[in-house]
């Protein structure tokens, strides 16, 4: 160990919140939003994944596996370097390289972390107390079913997914191997009241649990209430008009080709900043028109409604609006949805 290595580990501090989840419910703009606060230092890579350890290369399908190898170069050299630009996404799985990114921290009463694994990770909960006790969590929660479907749009966005909603569905529920990959987990990520109780249980009052529908809302509410439980100022207005990983889906196929070989991420590198967003507005655009089939949300009704109720009890919030059944569903003709090909 080199004599920097030995001043990380000395002198590095650990981070004492994190926002565990849910994925595709707003983490990314509560992240940014709490990065404007002058006394929050926020970990300059979002989604680390140090606690979930489930996310190793080893545990994931090859297609995964092929971009994590192109990755891991430029994550060595970011985690070496300033790490004066936010990074979104990279597998840190050693403790020195992980507390390197809390070494810029000063004299910040909260240092933070967004990894939205951790909230689905069996593992993360356990990995989080062991080390960091005193933690506080941050948990915000969106309907599971339109979760899903905004995990799908952005699979579609970034080229990873080239077939439909329903098929996307089937192929997760015939997942067996637990293997990391472009369908796993998914339905899984929205099974909230089972992944919340181990936070509860070892956590206690330390969870603050909040709902995409108030962030959506009462954006500048909700972040003076976490403010106010993470214990820094709450006279607190971050700029909240910039939406962060909003659904889009590209103009052309060969986007999705382009983002899937690791083109499209080096071609990003390399154009200047300010030019990047005319650029993805330009090859990107809203979904439109494209929309979740009645059957299919009838179907997830039913998947999720067991663990909905549950969640209702636990957070003493009514959650009925997630259930309303649509389409196929008004007038009580309810589809089977997805069947499992044998």
């Amino acid at each position: 160990m080199c004599g920097n290595e030995r001043a990380v580990v000395a002198f590095a501090l650990v981070p004492n919140f994190f926002i565990a989840g849910a994925p595709k419910a707003g983490t990314t703009s509560l992240y940014h939003y709490l990065d404007q606060h002058p006394q929050v230092y926020m970990c300059p890579i979002k989604e680390p994944n140090f606690f979930a350890e489930e996310i190793r290369e080893e545990n994931c399908g090859p297609e995964l596996r092929r971009g994590m190898a192109r990755d891991a170069r430029g994550l060595r050299e970011y985690l070496d370097g300033t790490m004066r630009e936010k990074r979104f996404g990279g597998m840190v799985a050693n403790w020195t390289d992980y507390q390197r990114l809390f070494a810029p921290a000063k004299d910040q009463t909260a240092v933070g972390e967004a990894s939205v694994s951790y909230l689905w990770s069996p593992t993360a909960a356990k990995g989080i107390a062991e080390r960091i006790p005193d933690a506080k969590i941050i948990v915000m929660l969106r309907d599971p079913t339109e979760r899903a479907f905004s995990q799908y749009l952005h699979g579609v966005a970034n080229g990873a997914i080239r077939w439909s909603f329903h098929e996307h569905i089937e192929r997760n529920l015939r997942h067996r191997s637990g293997q990391f990959c472009v369908y796993f987990p998914f339905l899984e990520y929205g099974l909230y009241a089972q992944q919340l109780s181990r936070y509860r249980e070892r956590f206690g009052k330390n969870v603050w649990i909040g709902f995409h529908e108030d962030f959506k809302s009462r954006p500048l509410e909700v972040c003076r209430d976490i403010c106010r439980f993470l214990g820094v100022p709450d006279e607190f207005s971050p700029d909240v008009n910039r939406r962060h990983l909003e659904a889009q889906v590209p103009r052309a196929s060969v986007i999705g080709w382009l983002r899937r070989s690791g083109v499209w991420e080096a071609a990003a590198r390399i154009t200047p900043r300010g030019l990047r967003p005319l650029i993805r507005g330009g090859l990107m655009r809203r979904p439109g028109k494209i929309s979740m089939d009645p059957k299919d949300r009838d179907y997830l009704h039913g998947y999720y409604r067991e663990d909905i109720e549950k969640l209702a009890g636990m957070v003493g919030r009514n959650l009925d609006g997630w259930l309303l059944m649509t389409g196929a569903g008004i007038g009580g003709i309810v589809s089977e949805g997805p069947q499992v090909k044998k």
